[in-house]
């Protein structure tokens, strides 16, 4: 079921603007969550503030935000100063630019959100938009007050809609050539090459969603309903973890075995 638009406001290229709701693409609603409680008395524990130096606890009215600048020294910043460097409207989404969509790589991609025209009127214009985004291989490029803080955003056209991503700041992406610079850029062998392709192939499946389930998730919801009806569930005492073989003398051999495992199991399975 459709989830309820946690914002509203406009969408605005140039001169056109149209109405648009937007609600998240992923939930984390259905994962297992925990209260913290006391043991002996079975109430819940809540938290507060209290001063680091004194030990009493701060009241709200109290607290501040403070920008280290040195060992207990801060730069106090009031709300109304932070409010101030805020963009002025956080209720318009204004396309100021467009980019190649495959020139934005994955690792800026933050969050992922559907975006949707909001009445009819807006309708034909919202389709508009993202029509021409389609057809140029474009995607907008815009700012937006998200999560009580200013991001940059992305919108990129998808099936009717338009998904907008948030994406991540410039000094929050590290660069990969810190870190990739140092390996070796020989080609490998073109023998092995063509058994790990072999390989790929063997593996290579439709895209499942069941294939990212979360088996954890499955298991925590099968503890609690056995502790509900009152039972205990057996513990078990987890088994330790192979480690890899480290005494692979040829990547070779390896390859060729693991191609005549995959085999062997492709045929049982078709039995």
């Amino acid at each position: 079921m459709a989830q309820r638009a946690f914002w509203k406001g406009y969408l605005k290229l140039s001169l056109v603007t149209c109405r648009v709701a937007m609600t998240p693409a992923t939930s984390d609603r259905e994962k297992v969550r925990f209260h913290t409680l006391n043991a002996r008395t079975g109430n819940r524990l809540v938290s507060r503030y209290v001063d680091a130096v004194t030990g009493k606890p701060v009241d709200p009215e109290d607290e501040a935000r403070g920008y280290p600048r040195g060992e207990d020294d801060h730069v106090l910043i009031g709300d109304d100063e932070l409010d101030a460097v805020a963009l002025e409207s956080t209720h318009t989404i204004d396309v100021d630019a467009f980019v190649p969509a495959d020139s934005i790589g994955w690792l800026w991609y933050d969050r992922p959100h559907y975006l949707l025209p909001d009445d009819a009127v807006g309708e034909e214009a919202f389709s508009v938009i993202r029509e021409a985004m389609q057809s140029t291989g474009m995607v907008g490029v815009s700012r937006l007050v998200l999560y009580r803080r200013e991001r940059a955003v992305m919108l990129e056209p998808r099936d009717q809609g338009i998904v907008l991503w948030t994406l991540r700041y410039g000094d929050e992406v590290r660069d990969a050539s810190d870190y990739f610079a140092g390996l070796d850029e020989d080609r490998p062998d073109p023998e092995l090459m063509k058994l790990v392709l072999r390989l790929i192939d063997e593996r290579t499946r439709p895209w499942d969603p069941d294939m990212v389930h979360d088996p954890v998730q499955e298991r925590l919801l099968d503890l609690i309903e056995t502790r509900r009806k009152g039972r205990k569930r057996p513990t078990r005492t987890p088994e330790p973890a192979e480690e890899p073989a480290s005494n692979v003398v040829s990547i070779m051999d390896a390859l060729r075995r693991s191609i005549a495992s995959e085999s062997a199991s492709r045929r049982k399975s078709r039995k």
